[in-house]
């Protein structure tokens, strides 16, 4: 079985947004359940962006279940079978892009975002949610049990629990973990300045928090923006020995009122400041929302 932990000291480099570069793809990622509709319809096309990103350097890739939860399903009719079969498919399908590539060790991330995500209503982006902790703990737990059942051959190397908006559901997951030791996580939280997380948190108390977790393997920030991450990477380190992994976005901004994309990207100048976020402090380096395989080309240069 892969050591996970001890094969993370050499890896510097994340994959960037999925979503985004499916729909660049053509794929149609409206709905509730967003890019993991693509799951369901056109799977191919998920192949396509892991190969991508892989191709561009990234040493790890997260699988197209963000959005996949069994709550998210039953919302537009469909069982707990198939939200659980939905994630062991996104795993299977990362592992079929990795195989492409028979030369290079690529690690699979089970991406699982926080309960907002499956409200589909921006709640992640504050955390407020009309929910009992104990049903932060039973969201998440149905998830890691799925995942943590499958065969070592067909199993994700590590979760990603990402874009995480608080303090208390980052300790709903540390709950829900309990009876499985033996996985590896990191935690991901999204930020909306230099100190805090989205719910209002000291993202230093949060990484403190998640360090105590045997499980976790490194702690982060994502869905942030990437003038905020230098000074992120600092409360990180301050916070936790772990290895600090950062994944912001481009740096676009979205019109809610005009439903739309803002501003400009250049993969270069996020090449740029990927060298000086790892000369910060920062391990491993991705992109999240409207990063493409030029981005993370860009990161895996400035990693030397």
């Amino acid at each position: 079985m892969l050591d996970v932990r001890e094969w993370l000291r050499d890896v510097r480099v994340l994959d960037g947004g999925l979503a985004s570069e499916l729909e660049y793809l053509g794929a149609d990622i409206n709905g509730p359940l967003w890019s993991a509709h693509v799951l369901e319809q056109t799977p191919e096309k998920i192949v396509a962006v892991h190969r991508a990103y892989i191709e561009a350097g990234a040493e790890i890739i997260e699988t197209a279940s963000y959005q996949v939860s069994r709550m998210g399903y039953a919302e537009v009719g469909l069982g707990a079978c198939w939200a659980d079969g939905a994630l062991l498919r996104s795993v299977a399908l990362a592992k079929e892009a990795a195989r492409f590539y028979p030369k290079r060790r690529v690690l699979v991330a089970a991406s699982l975002g926080p309960y907002g995500a499956a409200l589909h209503n921006g709640a992640e982006y504050h955390g407020k949610y009309d929910c009992t902790f104990g049903d932060l703990v039973e969201f998440h737990r149905q998830r890691i049990n799925v995942l943590a059942s499958a065969p070592p051959e067909e199993s994700a190397d590590l979760l990603a629990f990402e874009t995480l908006p608080s303090l208390a559901e980052a300790e709903a997951i540390g709950e829900a973990l309990a009876r499985h030791p033996e996985l590896a996580v990191w935690f991901s939280f999204t930020c909306p300045d230099a100190i805090h997380v989205a719910h209002g948190e000291l993202l230093r108390q949060c990484a403190t928090a998640v360090s105590a977790f045997p499980q976790t393997v490194a702690v982060g920030v994502n869905c942030t923006h990437p003038t905020l991450i230098e000074s992120l990477i600092g409360e990180l380190r301050d916070a936790s020995d772990k290895p600090v992994i950062v994944y912001p976005n481009s740096g676009e901004g979205w019109d809610a009122e005009r439903r739309c994309w803002t501003g400009a990207s250049d993969p270069q100048d996020f090449g740029d400041a990927a060298r000086r976020w790892f000369g910060a402090g920062a391990q491993i380096i991705g992109g999240c929302c409207r990063t493409r395989p030029a981005h993370i080309s860009a990161v895996a240069a400035s990693a030397g």
